[in-house]
């Protein structure tokens, strides 16, 4: 638990405790003025607790996160020829080594390419327009 006190957590317990007390203080004043004649602090009276409550949430998984992540460190690191590939890459949380490209055939599906009308003049737009290129897309004379 010697990592809990490290300045980074340090001031995240700190940044949580001035939170929760601040919002649960502001969840106070407005229930001081819902009871005066105020009726939408009500509304505002119950949203801080619940902001309060949301900065708890995460300040806890953040300390479970770091507490997993300490103690996959600090565990021996398993022999990679007893564990399955996938099991490994799943249980590390990261991808396998080895990667391979995908290969995409540049060729067409079909033996005979259908031309597509307005690809075609779409195209002929484009190199119109990188022959010409001061001109503007209005000048196209197709």
């Amino acid at each position: 638990m010697r990592w809990l006190w490290t300045p980074a957590w340090i001031a995240r317990h700190v940044a949580m405790v001035v939170l929760v007390v601040g919002f649960l203080g502001l969840g106070w004043w407005q229930v001081s003025r819902a009871t005066a004649g105020n009726s939408i602090s009500w509304g505002y009276a119950v949203e801080w607790p619940i902001f309060a409550g949301f900065v708890v949430y995460v300040w806890w998984r953040e300390v479970k996160l770091a507490r997993r992540n300490t103690a996959e460190a600090d565990a021996p690191p398993a022999d990679p020829a007893d564990v399955p590939a996938a099991e490994l890459a799943v249980t590390t949380g990261s991808r396998p080594g080895v990667r391979r490209p995908v290969r995409v055939s540049r060729a067409p599906a079909t033996g005979d390419a259908v031309e597509d009308a307005d690809l075609a003049a779409y195209n002929h737009y484009l190199s119109w327009l990188n022959a010409n290129p001061g001109a503007r897309p209005g000048d196209y004379p197709g």
